[in-house]
């Protein structure tokens, strides 16, 4: 007996397909940027930084975002399935990445030299 089971891998967040999905404890997935985005976390800080207050843009619940977990698994099987798409992403998530490192970077230094 096998079950069948009916998942979407849009994220809600943004509407395309997940890429670097997390599950918050709530259940629901999202891309990880996407997720850090709702928590309003930097992706440098990351979900474990989220406030306990923060609540799921889907079904509202609070506190979701520090139990979160990555679905390397998810993300392999996707990207292998759709390795073009995948590809774009990946230089638009690196990108995305890279200026939000740069822009919590200078604010760290901007705040140490102002001491």
């Amino acid at each position: 007996d096998s079950v069948k089971l009916d998942i979407d891998f849009t994220c809600s967040v943004c509407l395309d397909t997940v890429f670097d999905p997390v599950t918050l404890t709530c259940g629901h997935i999202f891309c990880y940027m996407c997720a850090c985005s709702c928590a309003s976390v930097t992706v440098v800080d990351g979900l474990q930084a989220a406030s306990p207050k923060e609540r799921c843009p889907l079904c509202r619940e609070a506190g979701v975002y520090v139990g979160a977990l990555h679905l390397d698994e998810l993300n392999i099987l996707l990207s292998r399935r759709c390795p073009d798409y995948w590809e774009e992403r990946l230089k638009l998530e690196r990108a995305e990445r890279l200026k939000q490192a740069k822009e919590y970077w200078e604010s760290k230094c901007r705040a140490f030299m102002d001491v």
